[in-house]
């Protein structure tokens, strides 16, 4: 589950007496590929006939040194990539600051995104930037398409595109249906649903970043209460499983351009709020768990930094895949 996520699901379970051991993160080694590679054409560096015959004058061997190296030269700045440019929601704690920072360290270029822990953002701006990357923060709440747009703009005027979009943004306001307040109902559908429309449906507008043909991923945090659903949290289940089910429909309908996009549904993951609970609830939790412990935000940034920028991931699309230590089989 995403930082709200775990925390949501781990709260709803309170009652019902049910959690883990924290561990050492898993390392990923993950090599970084861009989705923007400047071909030599549009570089400009190819060595023209006319510019060969400007040569001419020199040595033979001159001659064959300087075609060489030019044609070395070529060659070496068609394969240069740009590092992508990706925007996280939700980044400035738990699952999305552990993504935005894989993603930085792994040399993207990562807009970090945050609602209202404008100092938590930064501190995650400042270690991206510490380890070589480049990062900047954007304040704003992705369930309004205003602002929405305005971080869309953020990135593309300070990077030019979007390349990978990590969905991640999410509030949880449980309680049992038959007691649920409307509002309760509609803020989480809003931000944790109505969110992730607006940032895919923004993202990829070609009229509004005058692309046509973009290449990207976009990997959206599910829950796997999406999958089972849980007790108390009517709103955020609901959600979550629209999520999947637009994930699924975005894969369709934007295949053609290239785009791909998943679903990453985490059970139980390390939290703040995780750390509070008591040793017999833990325990309870720990029982549903057949791997025996709570993941750890670093795990599933790792799965997120493979979906993003692994070529071994171009040709998966439409999948959720859970993240879960076995619970949900």
């Amino acid at each position: 589950m995403a930082a709200a996520a775990s925390a949501s699901f781990t709260g709803s379970l309170l009652k019902s007496n049910r959690i883990s051991t924290n561990s050492p993160p898993i390392t990923t080694a993950v090599r970084t590929v861009s989705f923007h590679t400047k071909t030599a054409s549009s570089l400009h560096l190819p060595l023209t006939s006319s510019q060969c015959r400007s040569k001419l004058s020199l040595p033979s061997s001159g001659v064959k040194a300087q075609v060489a190296t030019t044609e070395q030269a070529s060659v070496e700045s068609t394969q240069k990539v740009e590092a992508p440019v990706v925007i996280v929601t939700g980044a400035s704690r738990g699952i999305g600051k552990a993504v935005a920072l894989a993603l930085g360290k792994a040399g993207c270029k990562v807009l970090v995104n945050y609602a209202r822990s404008s100092k938590e953002a930064e501190e995650v701006c400042k270690e991206i930037e510490a380890s070589g990357g480049e990062a900047l923060t954007f304040g704003g709440d992705v369930s309004k398409e205003e602002e929405v747009a305005s971080m869309i703009k953020t990135a593309v005027d300070a990077w030019g595109t979007v390349d990978v979009l990590v969905n991640n943004a999410g509030i949880t306001r449980d309680g049992l249906m038959m007691r649920m307040k409307l509002s309760q109902w509609q803020e989480v559908i809003d931000l944790n649903l109505t969110g992730v429309f607006l940032c895919s449906c923004q993202n990829y507008d070609e009229e509004e970043n005058g692309s046509h043909s973009h290449e990207g991923r976009i990997i959206n945090i599910a829950s796997v209460v999406g999958l089972v659903g849980n007790l108390g949290q009517a709103n955020y289940s609901a959600a979550k499983a629209g999520v999947i089910g637009l994930t699924k429909t975005v894969a369709r309908e934007y295949a053609t351009r290239g785009i791909t996009a998943n679903a990453i549904a985490p059970g139980f993951i390390s939290s703040d709020m995780t750390a509070k609970l008591g040793e017999d609830i833990e325990k309870n939790i720990l029982k549903t768990i057949p791997l025996g412990r709570y993941g750890t935000p670093e795990e599933v940034a790792g799965l997120v930094e493979f979906l993003a920028l692994n070529p071994a991931a171009a040709y998966m699309t439409g999948q959720v895949l859970t993240i879960d230590g076995g619970m949900v089989m």
